[in-house]
């Protein structure tokens, strides 16, 4: 297949239909998104991050993986160039801003999301832990017309300073996310990682410079682990932040952490301790990903593992894969979560679970551009 024929974001439905292995992804700051299929063989399926070693193609990394649940690495025989996405013209900025000032949120927790909530915050009070992470699912029915491609397309022109991809392949299924927080990325000897934590809405469209203690103190966590983890295979960075960072409707406090390696083949090893961070699990690391295992209620899959390009002599760009849905036959699976401190509330938790869905929730509720 050339290049001209799979140039049109539209032949992406086709790939679905026909069960070809694919990814189109935009990077933050990009306008053109980028195609990479696998028509020849079989996807890799790993099973231990380490195995990421020397590795080339696109991951799909889960929370935890298992036999259902590999990583998965396409490793593509084919680039195709989508057609650039042109930004949204005055008109479609404004239509978007008023139907995102008529969205409502669910107000009363469901009971199933309460009981969770109070098993992680007594275990919080009674200082088993210094946070947790508690995510939710919610699956709403497809429309009959619904397009993955025009979804993707409405994801780019809507987060721009996201990375937005939307992927299939026969173990995972069809994903598609918006996600603003760098797992790992970089080239030669310049790399970086990034602390992202606590929730504010943004205010009039612009970023709130004003941040309460139990935010401040969440995203201290997850860099105070970020620089643990880097000196436990000797390697030191330089630190730019906490400062307020756009992510869709929302702003997120960000520390940017640049270092460099001494061997990029060993780019899974680096994964392996920082995956998953406290700003998608909890602290201490190990005690709270068995205690979200134990006590979440259900299985994440991809959401809040990572996603990516990996090239360990090119460019690699990893993603948490934060703000997504889970795309079936007749379904939208989608999945948000919050940290939790030992000061948080319910009701507060509940509504940034859903404000945060509302980051894809969004792209289905308005007609879609072609």
């Amino acid at each position: 297949m050339i290049d001209e024929e799979i140039s049109n974001l539209t032949t992406i439905d086709t790939f679905i239909r026909q069960k070809q292995p694919f990814a189109v992804y935009r990077i933050p700051g990009e306008k053109t998104p980028r195609l990479l299929t696998q028509a020849g063989g079989a996807v890799r399926l790993i099973y231990d991050l380490k195995d990421l070693n020397g590795q080339r193609g696109f991951v799909i990394a889960p929370f935890r993986v298992s036999e259902t649940c590999p990583i998965v690495l396409i490793q593509p025989d084919q680039w195709g160039q989508p057609l650039p996405v042109d930004e949204d013209t005055d008109e479609e900025q404004e239509k978007a801003r008023q139907l995102q000032g008529q969205e409502t949120f669910l107000n009363t927790c469901t009971e199933k999301y309460a009981a969770c909530f109070h098993t992680f915050i007594n275990a919080l009070r009674d200082k088993a832990f210094d946070k947790l992470v508690l995510s939710r699912e919610l699956t709403i029915g497809q429309m009959p017309d619904f397009s993955p491609s025009s979804v993707f397309r409405a994801a780019c022109k809507r987060y721009i300073h996201s990375y937005i991809y939307l992927c299939y392949t026969p173990q995972t299924g069809i994903w598609l996310g918006s996600t603003p927080e760098i797992i790992l990325s970089g080239e030669k000897d310049e790399w970086n990682t990034v602390a992202l934590a606590g929730t504010q809405p943004l205010q009039d469209g612009k970023l709130p410079q004003i941040w309460d203690e139990k935010n401040r103190k969440e995203q201290d966590y997850v860099a105070s682990y970020i620089r643990r983890q880097l000196l436990s295979l000797d390697i030191h960075s330089t630190e730019n932040g906490p400062y307020p960072a756009y992510a869709g409707a929302l702003s997120h406090l960000k520390t940017d952490f640049h270092f460099s390696l001494k061997d990029n083949k060993n780019l899974g090893d680096l994964l392996k301790v920082l995956h998953p961070t406290p700003a998608v699990c909890g602290l201490p690391k190990e005690e709270a990903y068995r205690f979200i295992l134990e006590n979440e209620g259900y299985d994440r899959r991809y959401y809040s593992g990572f996603i990516g390009w990996l090239d360990p002599d090119g460019r690699t760009d990893l993603y948490v894969n934060l703000r997504c849905m889970h795309i079936e036959d007749e379904q939208l699976t989608l999945y948000a979560g919050g940290g939790l401190l030992a000061s948080s509330e319910l009701n507060d938790e509940w509504l940034e679970t859903e404000k945060k869905l509302q980051t894809m929730k969004r792209l289905i509720a308005v007609p879609l551009y072609s």
